[in-house]
């Protein structure tokens, strides 16, 4: 029984992983672009993306798993996904995707205003271009000080994984809680949260480690 069971959770916990790491391979850049929409001079483009990220950061990432999973069959008698394990998984990665993108875009809005004016002044004074000046100068200022807010978001990211079992999504809570239903039995749900705990705890020491290394931009 033993071994079934963490068989069970570790397949399930592979699941986890696999929507954790695409949700950040996705939203990490894609923040990029809806952080420069948002800042944009072009106000059209600003009002668009700043009212899409309010929606979004707006109403819960379960709804949003429903309405891109379900919707698409709904709406438009076109079932984009599918009923397959990867269909559910794809729309299970859009939706994370989406929602932590707006997230992460508005602490990279922060961090890139966070900086102070003159710091461009300076390195035009100094001939730099407007592209030396973003990679060379406030780049790397903007990633020491938006690192705790991004720690913050990417643990919370391995709590919200979870929510994709509401799209049969097999992730690690969906198959401990299979076993009460067939087994009668609970405890495999209570290990659950040690994958979770040792998961966040390994990012904590990871993101501490980070933040140590780049102390030297204080």
């Amino acid at each position: 029984m033993l071994s079934t069971v963490f068989q069970a959770l570790i397949s399930g916990f592979g699941k986890t992983l696999l929507l954790f790491l695409l949700t950040l391979a996705g939203a990490i850049p894609l923040a990029l672009l809806f952080c420069a929409a948002s800042r944009s001079r072009f106000m059209p483009l600003k009002w668009l993306m700043s009212g899409f990220i309010w929606v979004i950061r707006g109403t819960p990432l379960m709804l949003q798993l429903i309405v891109i999973f379900y919707g698409p069959g709904l709406l438009f008698d076109y079932p984009l996904w599918g009923g397959s394990a990867t269909g559910r998984m794809s729309a299970a990665a859009v939706a994370f995707i989406i929602n932590y993108a707006c997230y992460f875009s508005e602490i990279y809005r922060g961090g890139i205003e966070s900086i102070s004016p003159g710091q461009y002044e300076a390195g035009t004074v100094l001939g730099l271009t407007k592209t030396q000046i973003f990679f060379k100068v406030i780049l790397v200022q903007v990633i020491k000080r938006i690192l705790p807010s991004m720690a913050n978001e990417i643990i919370t990211l391995v709590k919200d994984t979870s929510l994709s079992r509401i799209i049969a999504v097999y992730e690690i809570i969906y198959e401990g809680e299979r076993f009460i239903k067939s087994k009668g039995i609970i405890w495999p749900l209570f290990f659950t949260g040690v994958f979770y705990l040792l998961f966040s705890g390994l990012l904590t020491i990871l993101f501490r480690w980070l933040e140590k290394k780049m102390s030297h931009f204080n």
